[in-house]
């Protein structure tokens, strides 16, 4: 299993430190998201105190950044480090698009799509020389001018992964992407049911290996030291779910075990403002369909059972998670996984 890490995006004096900590303990990558902080900034800092780790947006919101906003910082964080930049998009929802990003709605999945195309179409022009000549239903590429091109990178462009969580949107994270980021407001039963299918058929579709496709995430982890932690992180994860659980783009997951009346419930409570009462609605047994739960020497076993054969990398620091020792940080690595890199152009 590949393990990430998140850096302290709320002060970016301390992201160098942290990523350097981060590297020695023998982590995969790190991992930002774009909840209360930009999240390339945090991963430039870290690039340039690192040799070794990958560095993943997880995810950046897309339909607020033109795909040109988005292929440069890309282009160049991807050429400052080496090709270790990861591009992780997610569309985010209706309502946070237009009323949080001021930027307009359109059914997501054919929008992303469009999106990673023009993306790589961008990244040919500059890395080949190709003509410029992208022209879908929502994104135009074919101008660039010499003196907006930026020089040749000593690395491919990065590889694009996309969050996705219902059809539509797996179908383009199989068929477009280099690996999909699976959200955490995720069950086992969603993943075999609902999602590896979707990954394999378009895989197929698309003439790509699983060994050569990341599958990143795909439900929280609660543990710690002792018991009485464990329950803290616990409770983390139990607000999580009320809170995704009462968003309508989520109740697929909820409607594979039969849960979309707690859905409507936890639905109806936000829209009357009763933020700190969703949490007592959701039972324990519901709350540990989305997680691997266990102490620092139960942990291992409890992420194999939930995640293994399934997912390829987890994020082991941050919210609901807390500090992760290094040698536990090894035991996690040793379980099997199928992604086995990119495949060698």
């Amino acid at each position: 299993m590949r393990v990430f890490a998140t850096v302290p995006q709320n002060d970016l004096r301390r992201v160098g430190a942290a990523a350097k900590q981060i590297e020695a303990e023998g982590y995969d990558g790190i991992i930002s998201m774009e909840n209360q902080h930009d999240p390339f900034l945090a991963l430039a800092v870290a690039g340039v105190a690192t040799t070794r780790v990958e560095l993943h947006t997880g995810v950046a919101i897309s339909f607020a950044r033109t795909p040109m906003a988005t292929a440069e910082v890309g282009w160049d964080l991807a050429g400052s480090t080496g090709g270790r930049f990861v591009v992780g998009l997610g569309s985010q929802v209706r309502a946070h698009n237009e009323r949080r990003f001021s930027v307009p709605w359109t059914p997501p999945a054919p929008r992303m799509r469009e999106y990673v195309q023009v993306l790589r179409a961008i990244w040919r022009c500059w890395q080949t020389g190709e003509k410029p000549s992208y022209e879908g239903e929502h994104y135009k590429f074919t101008l660039m001018t010499p003196n907006f091109t930026p020089p040749k990178i000593d690395c491919p462009p990065p590889p694009v992964m996309i969050a996705a969580v219902g059809p539509a949107m797996l179908r383009v994270a199989a068929e477009e992407c280099d690996g999909v980021k699976l959200h955490g407001f995720c069950t086992k039963k969603y993943l075999t049911d609902a999602i590896m299918p979707r990954i394999e058929a378009g895989l197929a579709k698309a003439g790509r290996a699983r060994e050569n496709y990341e599958i990143s995430g795909g439900g929280f982890l609660a543990t710690g030291p002792d018991d009485a932690t464990v329950a803290t992180r616990f409770e983390w994860v139990r607000r999580r779910v009320a809170f995704y659980g009462s968003t309508p783009a989520y109740y697929p997951v909820l409607a594979v075990h039969g849960l979309e009346d707690l859905g409507h419930k936890l639905n109806a409570m936000v829209r009357q403002g009763k933020w700190d009462e969703l949490a007592k609605e959701v039972p324990d047994d519901v709350a540990h369909l989305f997680a691997a739960v266990g102490r620092h020497d139960e942990i291992v076993g409890a992420i194999e059972r939930r995640f293994g054969g399934l997912v390829d990398s987890l994020t082991l620091r941050g919210d609901g998670v807390g500090e992760v020792p290094p040698g536990l940080v090894q035991d996690i690595r040793r379980v099997p996984h199928r992604y086995a890199g990119l495949p060698k152009s």
